[in-house]
């Protein structure tokens, strides 16, 4: 029997990206998303409109998609509830987000230069994609409150253990990702770390009493 429970969080299972993108004055943000698909050598990626990130790919119209494994949960959560933006929404601030300016020191990550953008790359990352924007859409009507972003990849990096000898192709039973279903992290099917972000959104956490 199906039944209509109205949802309020529609986080079915995708894959977790760290993406990282140039502030104003240069230095690099980085902040964990999980709204992104990729369709040949394109991807598109959402962030709301009040996130730092957003003004960044605005601006500079590049980022790196940074691929974490499901190894990495403890890096992607220490950044979970931060910002690189120091005025925030009062709903943030009720969420427990905080400024953060230097978010690749907060998550103990380690800047890599790129080869053909400008932000850096994140180096503890199996797959690093070098993206450029192509073309930006409101997203959320009818009063939009995210953006939908459409980038190319340019430049797709890929930790040597994880390509299948011989082919230009990711191993799919070496490829770990770090997955966030309904604000929880999951990879290899377990749940493998408790989530700030979904304490932020006061979720439920039947999972992690299941995990002990």
């Amino acid at each position: 029997m199906h039944v209509v429970p109205g949802l309020k969080v529609l986080y079915f299972g995708t894959p977790v990206v760290l993406i990282s993108s140039l502030n104003e004055d240069g230095t690099a943000n980085l902040a964990p998303i999980s709204s992104a698909w990729w369709l040949g050598q394109s991807c598109m990626i959402g962030l709301g409109n009040n996130a730092h990130t957003t003004a960044n790919l605005l601006r500079e119209g590049e980022c790196v998609l940074n691929l974490p494994s499901s190894a990495m949960v403890d890096a992607v959560d220490r950044i979970a509830l931060t910002t690189g933006k120091q005025v925030m929404p009062e709903y943030r601030v009720r969420q427990g987000y905080r400024y953060e300016p230097d978010k690749f020191s907060a998550a103990r990550l380690t800047e890599q230069a790129s080869d053909l953008v400008r932000p850096p790359r994140v180096a503890e990352c199996p797959i690093q994609l070098e993206c450029r924007v192509v073309s930006s859409h409101p997203f959320g009507g009818p009063a939009s409150h995210a953006t939908a972003f459409e980038v190319e990849v340019l430049r797709a990096h890929v930790e040597e253990d994880l390509v299948i000898p011989g082919t230009h192709y990711v191993d799919p039973l070496r490829w770990d990702p770090l997955i966030m279903k309904f604000c929880e992290f999951f990879g290899g099917g377990d749940n493998v770390h408790p989530s700030r972000l979904a304490d932020g959104w006061k979720l439920p956490h039947r999972l992690r009493a299941a995990a002990g």
